[in-house]
């Protein structure tokens, strides 16, 4: 069984598509390059206040946002 690399737009994606199935309005999820801090991915909501994390690379700064994503996601289920 091959392990395949998720390229960073299908990571975006999947973030996109579990925050709007969750929370509904999207505004965007991107990620970009600080010049201090290094990777940051954020996802912005048009309801609610947005969310950021970091990571050494792009790749663990959207799985880092992902992880956030579904831990809200995990708590909003338990109330």
């Amino acid at each position: 069984m091959s392990h395949s690399v998720k390229t960073i737009e299908e990571r975006i994606d999947k973030i996109y598509k579990m925050a709007e199935g969750h929370f509904g309005e999207v505004r965007f999820v991107g990620i970009k390059l600080h010049k201090k801090i290094g990777w940051v991915a954020k996802i912005q909501f048009d309801e609610f206040e947005s969310l950021v994390s970091e990571g050494k690379d792009a790749d663990e700064a959207l799985k880092n946002l992902r992880k956030r994503v579904k831990k809200i996601i995990e708590r909003y289920n338990l109330v």
